[in-house]
């Protein structure tokens, strides 16, 4: 039991910091650049990006694993998996509606891009190819999605720093923030090699 829980715990390390999506995957970036200016949608984003990451990854492993490959339509991953997220994203898109309609409208489009987003979709599909059992799916996608919510807020916190910093005109906006996102993948290499799966 102790031994399963470790897998479980390195599966979630390796998945949020050494196998990071943002950062040493380059995956995911769209929604990583336009939501961490602020520190407040970079929370909501994160939390609601984590949710859909173990939902997403539970129901496909379980659409997968006990009706796709029992019928022989293990072809049909990638389409199958693209309509379970967006009906996640969906229904996570009315809930945010009625439960913080300001976290909602600040959000705004890069709500919707989560059903198209890579990661998203990159959680079920290596969790397939390397034929997780349903708890290392939930775990991977668990860890998956703390590291996006890392990534983002680690980038929120320095953007909203760089407001009041004396950046060149050449550097401001999107550049530094290139600039930044490179920078901090470098310190992330830091943890390859870290946990051996």
């Amino acid at each position: 039991m102790e031994s399963e829980f470790i897998k479980y715990f390195e599966l979630i390390i390796s998945a949020s910091l050494i196998n990071n999506f943002v950062f040493t995957r380059f995956l995911g970036l769209c929604i990583f650049f336009g939501v961490s200016k602020k520190m407040e949608t970079a929370v909501g984003m994160s939390i609601t990006f984590t949710a859909v990451m173990m939902i997403s990854a539970a129901l496909s492993w379980v659409v997968f694993n006990k009706v796709m490959d029992p019928l022989g339509i293990t072809f049909l991953e990638i389409i199958v998996f693209i309509g379970i997220i967006a009906g996640i994203v969906q229904a996570s898109d009315t809930i945010m509606r009625k439960v913080s309609p300001g976290l909602y409208y600040k959000l705004g489009i890069y709500l919707a891009l989560i059903s198209t987003n890579c990661i998203i979709l990159a959680v079920p599909l290596v969790s397939v190819g390397e034929k997780y059992s349903f708890l290392q799916s939930l775990a991977f996608g668990l860890g998956s999605g703390l590291g996006f919510g890392l990534a983002l807020i680690i980038m929120a916190s320095i953007r909203e720093k760089l407001e009041l910093a004396d950046v060149p005109a050449a550097f401001k906006g999107l550049p530094m923030a290139f600039v930044i996102t490179g920078l901090i993948a470098l310190a992330f290499t830091g943890f390859s090699g870290l946990i051996t799966l």
